[in-house]
């Protein structure tokens, strides 16, 4: 369900500015944005866990503040982040 510390550190290397970044804004919708696949196949067999739901769509506004942040003050790295993610816009 949630992300290994592997797959974490992974996503963290491959989006990370330099070494050691972990808060700029690529990272986080990156980690931001596997978790909600994460939570979008665990919706494919709970139905009915509207609890979770709204943690979902706490992490999609998160995701998508991170996102207009980037792109008002930087519209090339929005454009390449939202291409290596696969996000739509």
């Amino acid at each position: 369900m949630s992300i290994t510390k592997e797959k974490k550190q992974q996503l963290i290397e491959t989006y990370a500015k330099h070494p050691g970044d972990t808060g700029s804004p690529e990272v986080q919708i990156a980690l931001l944005t596997r978790r909600i696949a994460d939570l979008g196949a665990h919706f494919q067999t709970h139905k009915k866990d509207h609890h979770s739901r709204r943690g979902l769509i706490q992490m999609v506004n998160r995701r998508r503040a991170l996102l207009d942040y980037l792109k008002a003050n930087e519209a090339s790295r929005y454009q390449a982040l939202i291409g290596k993610l696969g996000l739509r816009k």
